[in-house]
Formats: C-alpha cells, sequence, structure tokens
C-alpha cells in the first residue's frame, strides 16, 4: 500500500472512531447498529453497480468510497463489541486469497480460466465444511437478490449433475410453468397464484444462466429501458399538451411504437 493511501485509511478509520464517540460523535452514528447499517450497505452496492453500468468514473470513485465506508462501519461497530477490527476484515480477505490461488501465491501449476473455477470451487467447499456448512447449497446467502440468489442455487445444483442440459429445455419448462399459472388465472387461491408465479421466475432465472447472463443485470436493462421509452411517451404528449392521465391506452401505445422506432 503506498504511503498516500495508508494515510487516507487510516484517516477514514479516524473519522469513523470519532463519528462513534459516546460523548462528543454524531448522535445518528451513535445510535446505529449492524441491522440498521446493513440497507445502507446493500444500497452502496447497488450505487457502484449503477457508476459502473453507466461508465461514469467520478461517480465511481465516489461510490466505491461510500462502499468503503461501509466497511469501515461494521468494522468500528464489531470493534466496540469486542468481536474483530478493520485490520482482521482486510487479514481475512487477504489469507483468502492467496489460499485461493496456489497458482499466483504458491507452487501449483498456472490453469487455464475453466481450471480455475474448478479449484476455485473445490477451495470453496473446503472452507464451508470447515465453517460445517455442509450440502451442496450450503453457504448461499438467504438475502441475496432473490434472481441472483436462484441462478446461484441452479449453478450449485448443476455442478453435481442437476440442470437441464440446454437452454432450449429450459424454455420447454418456461412454457410448462406458463400453463399452470394461466390455468391458476381464473378462480385460484392468491397463494397457488404466487407459487407459480415464483415457479416462473425461477425457472427464467435458470434461463438467464444457461445462456450466459446476469438474470439481475437483463432486468435492470429492460427496466432502463421501459423508463427510457415512457418518457419519450410522455414528452410526446406534452407536445400535445397532454399527460398520460389525459391520453387513452391506444394513444400511448402508438406513441410507444413510434419511439420504438425513433430508438432503432
Amino acid at each position: 500500500m503506498s504511503a498516500t493511501a495508508e494515510t487516507e485509511l487510516r484517516r477514514l478509520l479516524e473519522i469513523m472512531v470519532a463519528l462513534r464517540a459516546p460523548v462528543s460523535g454524531c448522535p445518528w452514528d451513535q445510535r446505529q447498529d449492524f441491522q440498521s447499517i446493513a440497507p445502507y450497505t446493500i444500497e452502496e452496492a447497488y450505487e457502484v453497480a449503477d457508476a459502473i453500468a453507466r461508465h461514469d468514473s467520478p461517480a465511481l470513485t465516489d461510490e466505491l468510497g461510500d462502499l468503503l465506508f461501509q466497511v469501515v462501519y461494521h468494522a468500528r461497530m464489531a470493534e466496540e463489541a469486542g468481536q474483530f477490527a478493520f485490520a482482521d476484515v482486510a487479514r481475512a480477505i487477504s489469507d483468502k486469497m492467496v489460499r485461493r490461488h496456489p497458482h499466483v501465491f504458491a507452487d501449483a501449476a498456472a490453469r487455464d480460466v475453466a481450471a480455475q473455477g474448478v479449484a476455485w470451487e473445490v477451495q470453496k467447499r473446503a472452507e464451508r465444511a470447515v465453517r460445517a456448512e455442509h450440502g451442496t447449497l450450503a453457504g448461499l446467502p438467504a438475502n441475496l437478490p432473490a434472481l441472483t440468489h436462484a441462478a446461484k442455487l441452479t449453478a450449485r445444483a448443476g455442478r453435481v449433475g442437476f440442470d437441464w442440459p440446454d437452454a432450449a429445455s429450459v424454455l420447454d419448462k418456461l412454457e410448462e410453468e406458463i400453463a399452470e399459472l394461466r390455468a391458476e388465472l381464473p378462480d385460484g387461491a392468491p397463494s397457488r397464484i404466487e407459487d407459480e408465479f415464483g415457479d416462473m421466475l425461477f425457472v427464467m432465472a435458470n434461463l438467464a444462466r444457461k445462456l450466459g447472463l446476469d438474470p439481475e443485470a437483463s432486468l435492470r436493462q429492460a427496466n432502463a429501458k421501459f423508463a427510457r421509452r415512457f418518457g419519450g411517451v410522455e414528452q410526446k404528449l406534452a407536445t400535445r399538451g397532454k399527460t398520460p392521465s389525459d391520453a387513452t391506452l391506444d394513444e400511448m401505445d402508438a406513441l410507444w411504437d413510434e419511439v420504438k422506432r425513433e430508438e432503432k
């Protein structure tokens, strides 16, 4: 670590101590705990991803700082509770990276990307065993975004052979799930409709994995596309002195198609 990086990290740690100081600190920061801060940590991670997606380097610098601050925040609260400190966090990830890259830091032969991926999973299974996390699906955080969680669950199962052979097979399963949902719609109980809808989303996440796609990223792109196109519809309505509330569905559909054509 350069002298500048070390100096700035030490400064950040000292700022965190000052914010949490019992008497002179910030009242809001003093009241926080792991549970109250966790949502901010998740939010900052998404803001990092958003800056990357927008290719916004200045924003990425800022958002990475916010995410680093979250790590420092949790480490400080743990240190106050006598559990661990920031140095333990840094040491743990450094040790893990060295352990999982023997082809870089030890005598293991260099591997291609595929072989490295296999070795990485073998090492992770060994680490889960030490933590008494047994089973193919052990160790996956349950509070991951649901689509990401679904993709990771099916990827784990796929590694031991419980998988569809190709994307076309998953599409067949998706059609089956759509038919089951359709059958529930006329008079099905809300719980049954929710169950069938969940099955359909789960298969969609599996399909994304088979296609080599990130389901969360794909949905974010679809969200952005919808927002962009609907914004275009609103702009076109505004030139007519209207808002969406003033327009008919047919009128908005026609403008939607117009926006789509202009994008091509």
